[in-house]
Protein backbone atom coordinates (compact mmCIF):
# COMPACT_ATOMS: atom_id res chain seq x y z
CA UNK A 1 0.00 0.00 0.00
CA UNK A 2 1.43 3.43 -0.25
CA UNK A 3 2.40 4.96 2.64
CA UNK A 4 0.00 8.33 1.63
CA UNK A 5 -2.89 7.19 -0.42
CA UNK A 6 -4.47 4.47 1.29
CA UNK A 7 -7.69 2.69 1.20
CA UNK A 8 -9.57 0.55 3.20
CA UNK A 9 -13.01 -1.42 3.54
CA UNK A 10 -14.51 -1.01 7.31
CA UNK A 11 -16.00 -4.61 7.74
CA UNK A 12 -17.44 -6.19 10.03
CA UNK A 13 -14.72 -7.44 11.99
CA UNK A 14 -12.60 -3.96 11.88
CA UNK A 15 -10.38 -2.41 9.39
CA UNK A 16 -9.13 -4.03 6.61
CA UNK A 17 -6.83 -2.33 4.30
CA UNK A 18 -6.83 -2.82 1.13
CA UNK A 19 -4.04 -2.41 -1.90
CA UNK A 20 -3.89 0.76 -3.74
CA UNK A 21 -3.35 1.04 -7.63
CA UNK A 22 -0.90 2.97 -8.84
CA UNK A 23 -1.73 6.05 -10.84
CA UNK A 24 -4.53 7.07 -7.94
CA UNK A 25 -4.23 10.71 -6.95
CA UNK A 26 -7.04 11.54 -4.54
CA UNK A 27 -9.63 10.37 -2.19
CA UNK A 28 -12.38 10.94 -4.88
CA UNK A 29 -9.99 8.04 -7.44
CA UNK A 30 -9.52 5.71 -4.88
CA UNK A 31 -13.19 5.47 -4.63
CA UNK A 32 -14.15 5.80 -7.72
CA UNK A 33 -14.98 2.61 -8.89
CA UNK A 34 -16.84 1.44 -5.72
CA UNK A 35 -20.95 0.68 -6.70
CA UNK A 36 -23.05 3.79 -6.05
CA UNK A 37 -24.16 5.10 -2.31
CA UNK A 38 -23.68 8.25 -0.14
CA UNK A 39 -20.56 9.97 1.13
CA UNK A 40 -18.98 12.14 2.85
CA UNK A 41 -16.00 14.00 2.36
CA UNK A 42 -13.48 15.86 5.13
CA UNK A 43 -10.21 16.50 6.20
CA UNK A 44 -8.64 16.43 9.67
CA UNK A 45 -7.40 18.51 12.20
CA UNK A 46 -4.36 18.60 14.23
CA UNK A 47 -3.40 14.94 12.43
CA UNK A 48 -6.57 12.47 13.96
CA UNK A 49 -9.38 15.31 14.76
CA UNK A 50 -12.36 16.13 12.87
CA UNK A 51 -14.79 18.94 12.86
CA UNK A 52 -18.24 18.66 13.72
CA UNK A 53 -18.31 14.92 12.52
CA UNK A 54 -21.53 14.27 14.26
CA UNK A 55 -23.31 16.80 11.78
CA UNK A 56 -21.37 14.28 8.71
CA UNK A 57 -22.94 11.47 9.83
CA UNK A 58 -26.53 12.70 10.92
CA UNK A 59 -26.14 14.02 6.80
CA UNK A 60 -25.25 10.97 6.00
CA UNK A 61 -28.30 8.70 7.93
CA UNK A 62 -30.25 11.83 5.98
CA UNK A 63 -29.21 10.40 3.01
CA UNK A 64 -29.67 6.72 3.29
CA UNK A 65 -33.19 7.28 5.07
CA UNK A 66 -33.62 9.47 1.68
CA UNK A 67 -33.17 6.45 -0.75
CA UNK A 68 -34.89 4.68 1.35
CA UNK A 69 -32.43 1.91 2.23
CA UNK A 70 -34.61 1.08 5.40
CA UNK A 71 -31.21 0.10 7.34
CA UNK A 72 -29.60 2.04 10.08
CA UNK A 73 -25.53 3.61 9.59
CA UNK A 74 -23.31 1.84 12.08
CA UNK A 75 -21.81 4.71 13.64
CA UNK A 76 -19.29 2.93 16.23
CA UNK A 77 -17.97 0.81 13.79
CA UNK A 78 -17.11 3.75 10.98
CA UNK A 79 -15.86 6.07 13.89
CA UNK A 80 -13.72 3.06 15.27
CA UNK A 81 -12.34 2.68 10.99
CA UNK A 82 -11.65 6.51 10.90
CA UNK A 83 -9.90 7.04 14.61
CA UNK A 84 -7.53 4.05 13.65
CA UNK A 85 -6.74 5.05 9.85
CA UNK A 86 -6.31 8.54 10.60
CA UNK A 87 -4.29 8.12 14.01
CA UNK A 88 -2.06 5.35 11.52
CA UNK A 89 -1.86 7.89 8.38
CA UNK A 90 2.08 8.65 8.54
CA UNK A 91 1.52 12.69 7.49
CA UNK A 92 0.34 15.50 9.48
CA UNK A 93 -3.56 15.62 8.15
CA UNK A 94 -5.09 14.14 5.88
CA UNK A 95 -8.03 14.25 3.39
CA UNK A 96 -10.69 11.55 3.85
CA UNK A 97 -14.12 10.16 2.18
CA UNK A 98 -15.98 7.71 3.50
CA UNK A 99 -18.68 5.77 1.41
CA UNK A 100 -21.56 4.39 2.54
CA UNK A 101 -22.86 1.33 0.39
CA UNK A 102 -26.46 -0.14 0.34
CA UNK A 103 -25.52 -4.00 0.58
CA UNK A 104 -21.99 -6.01 1.22
CA UNK A 105 -19.99 -5.16 -1.74
CA UNK A 106 -16.50 -7.40 -2.27
CA UNK A 107 -13.07 -5.71 -2.55
CA UNK A 108 -9.85 -8.14 -2.89
CA UNK A 109 -11.36 -10.63 -0.65
CA UNK A 110 -13.46 -8.66 2.11
CA UNK A 111 -16.79 -7.83 1.91
CA UNK A 112 -18.16 -4.58 3.75
CA UNK A 113 -21.10 -2.10 3.26
CA UNK A 114 -18.14 0.58 4.20
CA UNK A 115 -14.99 1.91 2.79
CA UNK A 116 -12.54 4.68 3.60
CA UNK A 117 -9.57 6.90 1.91
CA UNK A 118 -7.13 8.63 2.74
CA UNK A 119 -5.13 10.81 0.98
CA UNK A 120 -2.27 13.89 1.66
CA UNK A 121 -4.17 17.11 2.97
CA UNK A 122 -3.37 19.84 0.71
CA UNK A 123 -3.83 23.23 1.48
CA UNK A 124 -5.30 25.92 -0.88
CA UNK A 125 -2.65 28.17 -2.14
CA UNK A 126 -1.97 30.94 0.06
CA UNK A 127 -1.82 33.25 -3.32
CA UNK A 128 -5.77 32.03 -4.06
CA UNK A 129 -6.57 32.95 -0.52
CA UNK A 130 -4.62 36.57 -1.16
CA UNK A 131 -5.94 37.05 -4.23
CA UNK A 132 -9.44 35.18 -4.54
CA UNK A 133 -10.49 32.64 -7.45
CA UNK A 134 -12.91 32.56 -10.47
CA UNK A 135 -15.46 30.78 -10.90
CA UNK A 136 -17.10 29.07 -14.16
CA UNK A 137 -20.42 28.02 -14.47
CA UNK A 138 -21.82 24.71 -14.86
CA UNK A 139 -25.54 25.29 -16.81
CA UNK A 140 -26.43 21.52 -17.26
CA UNK A 141 -25.22 20.32 -14.00
CA UNK A 142 -28.30 19.66 -11.21
CA UNK A 143 -28.25 17.71 -8.06
CA UNK A 144 -31.78 15.47 -8.64
CA UNK A 145 -32.13 15.60 -4.65
CA UNK A 146 -29.97 17.99 -3.51
CA UNK A 147 -29.94 16.91 0.24
CA UNK A 148 -28.50 13.44 -0.35
CA UNK A 149 -24.94 13.06 -1.05
CA UNK A 150 -24.58 10.37 -3.45
CA UNK A 151 -21.39 9.05 -4.76
CA UNK A 152 -23.00 9.05 -8.31
CA UNK A 153 -23.35 13.00 -8.36
CA UNK A 154 -19.33 13.01 -7.66
CA UNK A 155 -19.09 11.03 -11.19
CA UNK A 156 -21.43 13.21 -12.58
CA UNK A 157 -19.14 16.17 -12.20
CA UNK A 158 -16.22 14.62 -12.50
CA UNK A 159 -15.50 15.96 -16.05
CA UNK A 160 -15.42 19.43 -14.57
CA UNK A 161 -11.66 21.22 -14.26
CA UNK A 162 -11.38 21.94 -10.58
CA UNK A 163 -8.61 23.94 -9.11
CA UNK A 164 -7.09 26.67 -10.94
CA UNK A 165 -7.41 29.63 -9.69
CA UNK A 166 -9.05 31.63 -12.86
CA UNK A 167 -11.58 28.37 -12.87
CA UNK A 168 -11.65 27.00 -9.56
CA UNK A 169 -14.86 25.59 -9.33
CA UNK A 170 -18.11 25.44 -11.17
CA UNK A 171 -21.80 27.93 -10.27
CA UNK A 172 -24.83 25.46 -10.28
CA UNK A 173 -27.97 28.01 -10.99
CA UNK A 174 -31.81 27.11 -11.01
CA UNK A 175 -34.39 27.14 -14.09
CA UNK A 176 -34.72 31.13 -12.35
CA UNK A 177 -31.14 31.62 -13.10
CA UNK A 178 -30.75 31.90 -9.19
CA UNK A 179 -27.84 30.61 -7.65
CA UNK A 180 -27.64 27.34 -5.66
CA UNK A 181 -24.07 26.14 -5.38
CA UNK A 182 -20.82 25.09 -6.78
CA UNK A 183 -20.00 21.59 -7.93
CA UNK A 184 -18.54 20.52 -4.88
CA UNK A 185 -18.86 23.81 -2.14
CA UNK A 186 -21.73 25.92 -1.14
CA UNK A 187 -21.67 29.43 -2.04
CA UNK A 188 -22.01 32.34 -0.14
CA UNK A 189 -22.11 36.57 -0.32
CA UNK A 190 -22.13 38.96 1.66
CA UNK A 191 -24.52 42.52 1.08
CA UNK A 192 -22.80 44.91 3.82
CA UNK A 193 -22.87 42.83 7.31
CA UNK A 194 -25.80 40.64 5.43
CA UNK A 195 -24.37 37.08 4.62
CA UNK A 196 -26.66 35.47 1.82
CA UNK A 197 -26.75 31.73 0.65
CA UNK A 198 -28.97 29.81 -0.73
CA UNK A 199 -31.85 28.18 1.97
CA UNK A 200 -33.18 25.13 -0.19
CA UNK A 201 -32.15 23.25 -3.55
CA UNK A 202 -28.64 22.70 -2.27
CA UNK A 203 -26.27 20.26 -0.29
CA UNK A 204 -26.34 20.47 3.45
CA UNK A 205 -22.87 21.63 3.96
CA UNK A 206 -21.01 20.96 7.16
CA UNK A 207 -18.92 23.98 7.34
CA UNK A 208 -21.41 26.29 6.09
CA UNK A 209 -23.42 25.14 8.72
CA UNK A 210 -20.29 26.01 10.88
CA UNK A 211 -19.95 29.13 9.53
CA UNK A 212 -23.19 30.48 9.67
CA UNK A 213 -22.72 29.17 13.13
CA UNK A 214 -20.21 31.81 13.69
CA UNK A 215 -21.52 34.49 11.77
CA UNK A 216 -23.22 36.29 14.35
CA UNK A 217 -21.15 36.23 16.85
CA UNK A 218 -19.10 38.12 14.04
CA UNK A 219 -21.91 40.80 14.33
CA UNK A 220 -22.85 39.33 10.72
CA UNK A 221 -26.69 38.37 10.18
CA UNK A 222 -27.79 35.52 7.93
CA UNK A 223 -30.28 35.67 5.30
CA UNK A 224 -31.03 32.19 3.51
CA UNK A 225 -31.99 33.14 -0.32
CA UNK A 226 -31.50 32.33 -3.59
CA UNK A 227 -29.44 35.23 -4.79
CA UNK A 228 -30.33 36.06 -8.62
CA UNK A 229 -27.38 36.21 -11.50
CA UNK A 230 -28.53 39.70 -11.91
CA UNK A 231 -27.75 40.20 -8.12
CA UNK A 232 -24.21 39.20 -8.33
CA UNK A 233 -22.78 43.21 -9.65
CA UNK A 234 -24.51 45.12 -6.15
CA UNK A 235 -22.96 42.40 -3.24
CA UNK A 236 -19.90 43.45 -1.33
CA UNK A 237 -17.97 40.06 -1.27
CA UNK A 238 -18.32 36.51 -2.30
CA UNK A 239 -16.43 32.79 -0.81
CA UNK A 240 -17.12 29.22 -1.59
CA UNK A 241 -16.76 26.45 1.65
CA UNK A 242 -16.24 22.80 1.86
CA UNK A 243 -15.31 20.41 4.38
CA UNK A 244 -11.52 20.15 2.72
CA UNK A 245 -10.73 23.50 1.41
CA UNK A 246 -12.81 25.25 3.96
CA UNK A 247 -13.01 28.84 3.47
CA UNK A 248 -12.20 30.59 -0.03
CA UNK A 249 -12.96 33.96 -1.35
CA UNK A 250 -14.33 34.64 -4.86
CA UNK A 251 -13.80 37.82 -6.51
CA UNK A 252 -15.36 36.63 -9.92
CA UNK A 253 -18.41 34.74 -11.00
CA UNK A 254 -17.90 34.02 -14.51
CA UNK A 255 -18.02 37.17 -16.68
CA UNK A 256 -19.06 39.51 -12.94
CA UNK A 257 -16.29 40.51 -11.00
CA UNK A 258 -17.52 40.63 -7.41
CA UNK A 259 -17.04 44.70 -6.20
CA UNK A 260 -13.40 45.43 -6.41
CA UNK A 261 -12.45 42.20 -6.84
CA UNK A 262 -10.30 41.58 -4.10
CA UNK A 263 -10.63 39.65 -0.99
CA UNK A 264 -13.03 41.43 1.31
CA UNK A 265 -12.53 42.41 5.14
CA UNK A 266 -15.46 40.15 6.05
CA UNK A 267 -14.39 36.61 4.44
CA UNK A 268 -11.15 37.19 6.03
CA UNK A 269 -12.74 37.55 9.54
CA UNK A 270 -15.09 34.96 8.97
CA UNK A 271 -12.05 32.90 7.47
CA UNK A 272 -10.24 33.69 10.63
CA UNK A 273 -12.80 32.61 12.93
CA UNK A 274 -13.48 29.41 11.48
CA UNK A 275 -9.78 28.02 11.71
CA UNK A 276 -9.79 29.60 15.30
CA UNK A 277 -12.98 27.47 16.04
CA UNK A 278 -11.74 24.60 14.47
CA UNK A 279 -8.10 24.13 16.45
CA UNK A 280 -10.82 24.53 19.78
CA UNK A 281 -13.38 22.21 18.83
CA UNK A 282 -12.13 19.44 16.51
CA UNK A 283 -12.77 15.87 18.19
CA UNK A 284 -11.51 12.79 17.75
CA UNK A 285 -13.77 9.88 15.87
CA UNK A 286 -14.04 7.93 19.11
Amino acid sequence: MSSDLQLFAIAREGLRPLAVESGTGTVHDLLERMPGGVYSALRTFGHDRFLWLEEHLARTERSMAGLQWGKPLDRARLCAGLDAAVRAYPLADARVRFDVLPVLHSVQGTSADMFLALSPFVPVPEKFLQEGVTLDFAPHLHRAQPLIKTTDFVRERKPLPLGAQGRYEHVMVDGEDRVLECSSSNLAFFRGDELVTAGDGVLEGITLMVLLHLAPKLGLRVRRERLPLAELARVDECFLSSSARGVVPVVQVGEQRIADGLVGERTRRLTAAYYEYAEREARRAV
